[in-house]
């Protein structure tokens, strides 16, 4: 299985952080946030990983290279121009291929493992959920007893921005900028989603204060 790390964005709620360092560059206990990402795809035999980037690019390049000191290869897929996640994903599909790939937004932390996700059978996603934080305490959709995800109902879960997606999701729509999430409600409401409630840690380092908070967290199991 392949995986793709979104790495495109501006990373404007990390600001003044961001305006001289990419996002995924971002230390976390001594080493670039997307590298987390890296060594955990790595240690469970993920090593084809495609990441798209545009702002600050060549300083992603630079810093990762092809991957192979982290155990992985990486090809990359740069946009020109803003493509939001689902042009982003349509535009490395021919990087990607044609099975299903594990998709991991760059600006998450979270302990679990991919390869515990089912397969997808006649599904075209299965998103990883976990309970609200207190930063999001609406949530994003609801998780049935069945283990079937919808865009309305209760108790409502957080996309945790890990999921196993069809390429299939994204082919059919026209290159250039679109959203992902259209996409996965009418892919819901055809009954063609499922989901995994994740319990353990996870946090989705969107702030400053949120990657000092983590930073405190890993540096103290370091110790």
């Amino acid at each position: 299985m392949k995986a793709m790390i979104l790495a495109a964005g501006l990373g404007k709620r990390m600001r003044p952080l961001t305006d001289h360092c990419p996002k995924p560059l971002l230390p976390v206990a001594g080493k670039p946030l997307i590298v987390h990402h890296l060594e955990r795809l790595a240690a469970v035999g993920i090593d084809e990983v495609v990441i798209n980037i545009s702002y600050r690019a060549e300083q992603i390049i630079s810093a990762l290279d092809d991957g192979h000191q982290f155990g992985v290869r990486i090809a990359w897929s740069h946009e020109t121009q803003p493509l939001e996640t689902g042009g982003g994903i349509r535009q490395a599909l021919p990087l990607l291929g044609g099975a299903p790939f594990l998709l991991v937004n760059g600006d998450v932390w979270c302990e679990f493992d991919p390869l515990t996700l089912p397969a997808l059978g006649g599904d075209l996603a299965h998103l990883v959920l976990v309970d609200n934080p207190t930063h999001h305490p609406d949530g994003d959709f609801h998780l049935d007893a069945a283990g079937r995800v919808h865009d309305e109902g209760e108790p409502r879960l957080t996309f945790a921005g890990l999921s196993l997606l069809d390429p299939a999701l994204v082919a059919d729509q026209s290159p250039g900028e679109f959203p992902l999430a259209p996409l996965l409600r009418a892919a819901m409401h055809a009954g063609r989603v499922g989901g995994t409630h994740h319990r353990g840690r996870w946090v989705d380092v969107g702030t400053p204060e949120r990657l000092a908070e983590l930073e405190r967290e890993l540096v103290g199991r370091q110790g």
